[in-house]
């Protein structure tokens, strides 16, 4: 049956919801979602502390609530829409603080392995390492830089590598070392930049 379309503005958060989730049309979350964008983008921004990371978000959250919302029982959109968000920003952050410290093992695991004297690169502060780091995965093949990416900063073993990237495990494997012993090489041709 044919239902004329009601103006949105006229509609409380709930009817607006329940005629989202009775029809699953995206225009009515939309029109209920944007009334809140502005507190969605303050609470994004006050947890990433990065007005690009926050608007990214505020696209991410609506993407998110797509998926959220038929799994709970909303009586009150607002609130729950704010602990979505403080949720999904926390999520980013634990992301964000693994991938660095997947980073960080990266590193110690090859620079500070067998060194018993002190290497120059251990008295570099982390922030250029970190910065030398990125420019050396930069630099990589594609196939190694892909497959370190996914190694150290995702945390997937070979045989996932394989599937996503469609290469053989042992290919996986030989581009991770190799791309392994190219960056110790440019790490360490940074460090004696520094040096002189």
């Amino acid at each position: 049956m044919f239902r004329p379309k009601r103006n949105p503005d006229k509609l409380s958060d709930q009817e607006l919801l329940e005629s989202y989730i009775d029809s699953g049309d995206l225009e009515e979350l939309g029109a209920l979602y944007s009334r809140y964008m502005h507190l969605v983008y303050g609470v994004c921004l006050k947890y990433l502390h990065d007005r690009e990371k926050a608007k990214d978000a505020v696209n991410a959250i609506f993407e998110h609530l797509i998926s959220e919302i038929p799994k709970f029982e909303i009586k009150n959109f607002k609130p729950w829409l704010y602990v979505v968000c403080k949720n999904y920003c926390l999520m980013q952050l634990r992301k964000e603080k693994s991938r660095k410290n997947q980073a960080d093992k990266f590193l110690q695991s090859q620079f500070v392995e067998s060194t018993t004297y002190s290497h120059p690169i251990d008295e570099a502060s982390d922030v250029n390492l970190e910065q030398n780091l990125k420019k050396c995965i930069e630099r990589l093949k594609e196939e190694q830089q892909r497959c370190i990416l996914l190694f150290y900063y995702e945390e997937k073993c070979y045989q996932e590598i394989s599937e996503q990237l469609e290469y053989p495990v042992n290919k996986v494997k030989s581009y991770i070392q190799n791309g392994k012993r190219n960056l110790k090489i440019c790490i360490e041709e940074f460090a004696k930049q520094n040096e002189v």
